[in-house]
């Protein structure tokens, strides 16, 4: 019987031979960290410092057992994958090697047979996790009621957590950048204006922001162009803050705060705005939420929408297929959200009797607005493991830099749509041209 001792040498032996034969295929500038201790370099030309650890070979035969992007994302919650030398952003900038995953697949059939024979006998590391969604995070059959969960599963992990990586207003949405050398909170300002000029914002607009996070939005609104803002929220934590934000700022006679669900909203406004909210409705629920959006407008009122989709695909089945990777997103960080196509979300729209006028793509200002949260959240790792802990920590930090590259390649992308609610018949009242989104200066950031 093979000691020990043996096997852990000869797991160690055989993880080298892998790497060293993945070595010219991926040539990255990352050595990988060995339990022993021991670094093998993955490319010709590697940076010192930039590393991927693996803890035990235990990490190996789980990954074996169940080779999930599950599997992986729990392992790597749990620390028993890390990575060091740099931010997790730049390590897979660096590690992305053209056509390198294609050629890494095809493995010497002897070589996969004794390393799955030696690593499978290993003693496997557990994947249990605390940050995961107790319920069908898909929301494909929800209930009544499950909204608040879903939404305070997400935005209710701390306040203070959310403040390491947003702009000083906090902001957790789509930036709108003049120049990509803007700051944040610049950029988060410039996008406050033109969703105010978009929306046509003037002094005694009754204003609904659907989703209004921690009130930015409603506050500019009010402060910048007059306007009576009312922001509806179901997460608990925005609630408390917008609430003290607008006594701080002295609002109170122009801004309110409502802690509600949009299906139970009533009144009627002239502006409205949903920004980051239809993630959160579902698809199936899609032309629902367009029909109560309207039904809230007046006639001849602007609506703005604001929200991330994915490309269409051929067919609304194969569109509506569950990838891997946006299972693990609801499973763990989104519950219950849904991200549709431009498409369709433009159909539930007229659908619903809005007349759409604008459409904007987004996608590159918000794959840079993620990169900067991303690199926050790092800056100040020390501080969110301090107020969440490491697991959490390590999967809002590898959401946020996935949301870097979902958007930077075209897997994800952010559209605003302007429309109108037309009751009656005649002409939108629309201006004739786009001159107003740009007559006003954006001030600046000191």
């Amino acid at each position: 019987m093979i000691s020990a001792d043996a096997r852990s040498k000869k797991q160690l032996e055989l993880a080298t031979e892998l790497i060293d034969y993945l070595r010219p295929r991926m040539n990255t500038p990352i050595s990988i960290r060995l339990w022993d201790g021991s670094l093998v370099p993955m490319g010709e030309h590697v940076e010192p410092g930039l590393e991927i650890s693996i803890s035990g070979p235990g990490v190996i035969g789980t990954f074996l057992r169940r080779p999930t992007a599950d599997t992986l994302l729990r392992l790597y919650a749990r620390g028993a994958i890390g990575y060091s030398g740099a931010d997790l952003l730049t390590l897979i900038e660096k590690a992305r090697v053209k056509n390198s995953r294609k050629k890494a697949r095809k493995l010497p059939i002897g070589l996969m047979l004794r390393f799955a024979t030696s690593f499978l006998l290993s003693r496997g590391e557990s994947t249990n996790v605390e940050h995961e969604y107790d319920g069908d995070e898909t929301g494909l059959r929800r209930v009544a009621g499950e909204n608040s969960d879903f939404i305070q599963f997400h935005y209710d992990v701390s306040n203070d957590f959310y403040k390491l990586f947003l702009d000083k207003q906090m902001l957790y949405s789509c930036a709108y950048f003049h120049t990509w050398d803007d700051s944040l909170e610049q950029a988060q300002l410039n996008k406050l204006d033109m969703i105010c000029r978009k929306l046509q914002l003037k002094p005694g607009d009754r204003h609904l922001d659907i989703g209004c996070g921690w009130g930015a939005l409603i506050c500019h609104a009010a402060k910048h162009y007059g306007a009576k803002s009312h922001g509806i929220t179901l997460s608990k934590e925005q609630y408390a803050l917008t609430q003290q934000r607008i006594i701080d700022e002295g609002l109170q006679e122009l801004v309110t705060v409502e802690l509600i669900d949009y299906q139970n909203l009533e009144g009627t406004f002239d502006k409205i705005s949903s920004v980051g909210m239809v993630e959160h409705v579902g698809i199936n629920n899609m032309l629902g939420y367009m029909t109560k959006v309207r039904s809230l407008l007046r006639d001849r009122g602007i609506f703005l929408n604001h929200g991330i989709t994915r490309p269409g695909k051929m067919s609304d089945k194969q569109f509506r297929k569950m990838s891997p990777e946006r299972q693990l997103l609801a499973k763990y960080i989104f519950p219950g959200g849904e991200l549709d196509h431009l498409g369709h979300m433009i159909q539930c729209m007229e659908s619903a009797g809005f007349d759409v006028h604008d459409v904007e793509g987004w996608r590159d200002h918000y794959s840079m607005t993620c990169r900067r949260w991303a690199q926050r959240l790092e800056a100040n790792r020390e501080a969110a493991i301090k107020i969440v802990g490491p697991e959490k920590f390590r999967m809002w930090t590898l959401y946020l830099t996935g949301c870097v590259f979902a958007l930077g390649d075209g897997g994800a992308r952010i559209y605003q749509t302007v429309a109108t609610q037309h009751s009656s018949r005649g002409l939108s009242n629309m201006p004739c041209t786009r001159e107003h989104l740009y007559q006003k200066p954006t001030p600046r950031v000191e």
